[in-house]
């Protein structure tokens, strides 16, 4: 067995191998990591690493880990990780947990979600019979890319694995059903919130499912306010009156999620205090706080790039 020193030696010349062939056979972008070093083109890593391929991908799996760690938020991290991700994957594609690790942290902008759905795609070439990274894909298409027949074709293949979730069947044909896209929402975030460790990122889908189930009740007191209607001929001025009016149409109001009351917004809506707007049943409302940060960084990404195709026409 290798000893852990000369394991060590092996995986730093065998890194600068791959340096080297970088420098010398790519002309791909490459970027600077956190110890001076380089992440290279996976297909020059690839061909570099040769008989060590393992080694060095442990290598850059522990730097993406490190990478992810060591700074305040992954925001705006999503093209590094990936690069080393594909770095990972490229030099050992049979590895498992990395591939998830770059379906949960790469989330900046929808280039970024693509790119992880590129290496999600690796991940089901080489372990067709793993149902997570199907899952993961289509939770991608879903959530961030508002795709949703995309993600029930993904998820199609994984009911056949054998130790797939039974509630893959169901998640697909709400998928394919408009009105069931909330149940779809919570049954994904279930999922992705056990994948993904304790931090904002978990509590932002945390709070994504607190607001599926207030969306939940909030259509309940919908279908009371018109039996209200329907019985009084004028509409409620107050959410209480479902409860006040004789006879009443509801015992009690259900609880809002967050511990706060309900109301009636400007547009005449029963909202939950806490949020005060009601749930869309589309990608971009699943979690309103990072999907508005995900769709400004698209559209920053977008602008740079029309800028660039202004400047290079100028120079034309």
């Amino acid at each position: 067995m290798t000893s852990l020193p000369l394991r060590a030696v092996l995986i730093v010349a065998v890194v600068g191998a791959i340096g080297f062939a970088q420098t010398h056979q790519s002309n791909k972008p490459i970027f600077s990591l956190d110890d001076g070093s380089m992440a290279p083109d996976p297909a020059v890593a690839n061909i570099a690493a040769t008989g060590f391929d393992t080694l060095a991908s442990t290598w850059y799996w522990m730097k993406a880990v490190q990478f992810v760690g060591g700074a305040k938020s992954p925001t705006g991290l999503s093209r590094q990780i990936g690069d080393l991700i594909d770095l990972t994957t490229t030099l050992d594609p049979y590895v498992g947990h990395p591939y998830r690790f770059a379906a949960v942290w790469m989330i900046d902008d929808e280039q970024s979600v693509r790119y992880a759905n590129r290496i999600l795609r690796r991940a089901i070439e080489y372990h067709p019979d793993d149902w997570r990274n199907y899952f993961f894909l289509a939770f991608n298409h879903f959530f961030y890319l508002g795709e949703n027949e995309a993600a029930a074709n993904v998820l199609e293949p994984a009911m056949a694995i054998p130790n797939a979730p039974p509630y893959l069947p169901p998640l697909i044909a709400r998928l394919r059903n408009q009105d069931g896209s909330l149940d779809a929402a919570a049954a994904f975030l279930h999922e992705v919130i056990e994948a993904t460790p304790e931090g904002q990122l978990r509590e932002a889908y945390e709070d994504s499912l607190l607001e599926i189930e207030a969306e939940r009740r909030a259509r309940f007191l919908d279908e009371a306010r018109a039996r209200y209607v329907e019985r009084h001929h004028r509409d409620i001025g107050r959410v209480e009156d479902l409860v006040e009016v004789r006879p009443p149409i509801l015992r009690a109001l259900p609880p809002e999620p967050n511990g706060e009351h309900w109301e009636l917004d400007d547009m005449n809506r029963i909202v939950s205090s806490h949020y005060r707007f009601r749930y869309e049943v589309k990608i971009d409302g699943t979690n309103r706080k990072l999907i508005e940060q995900f769709r400004r960084r698209s559209e920053e990404r977008r602008q740079r790039e029309r800028q660039q195709e202004r400047g290079t026409h100028d120079d034309a």
